[in-house]
């Protein structure tokens, strides 16, 4: 079985953590992961069945993309082209999935950075719509709160964001909000009047 990456390369034994059997090349360091030995692995530990609740332990993981994460592959084990999807997170990168036999490739350094984000066990739902949709809408999220970070200064914005979360834990928070909306209305038409 050749590399995907690495054509002219034989992938070899090894295997990834919690005894996965996998492929790997010895050369670009990335894994091939057979679609049976995976659903063999997950079968024997709990893992999210469904988008929604693939909820990622932490998108705050160093990592340093593969110069090949880029390249277009064909499976190793049937030839098909690999399907990519995105993993957000502060250098984003594409894991590979073959959508006719069912395998997984990762490139250097790619599971064990899904394992920290607490994404290995679901590697399949990444794919889905839904992942990606919630995935989008968490990243926005992430990158609002570094802009309040940035404008208002760590102190403030801790606060701000404690503040936040009592209101939306409580139940009439929607007067708190309000009344901060009137506030800032009311402070935002002196700032334009004329006088």
């Amino acid at each position: 079985m050749q590399c995907p990456k690495e054509r002219k390369i034989t992938l070899i034994d090894g295997t990834l953590s919690e005894a996965l059997a996998v492929k790997q090349c010895p050369d670009c360091k990335g894994t091939w992961i057979p679609a049976e030995n995976y659903k063999s692995w997950q079968s024997k530990r709990s893992h999210p069945t469904t988008a929604a609740t693939l909820i990622p332990k932490t998108l705050d993981v160093e990592f340093v993309q593969s110069p090949l994460d880029t390249k277009a592959a064909l499976c190793p084990d049937c030839g098909s082209y690999l399907a990519r999807t995105k993993v957000g997170m502060k250098s984003p990168f594409y894991v590979e999935r073959c959508f006719s036999c069912g395998g997984i490739w990762c490139d250097r350094g790619e599971w064990d950075a899904l394992e920290t984000m607490g994404l290995h066990t679901a590697i399949e739902q990444l794919f889905s719509s839904e992942w990606q949709t919630l995935s989008r809408a968490r990243e926005h999220l992430a990158l609002e709160k570094q802009a309040t970070i940035d404008r208002l200064g760590a102190e403030l914005a801790d606060r701000v964001f404690e503040l936040a979360e009592a209101l939306e834990k409580h139940p009439s928070g929607d007067f708190g909000v309000a009344y901060l909306m009137r506030r800032f209305e009311n402070f935002t038409q002196e700032l334009k009047s004329p006088d």
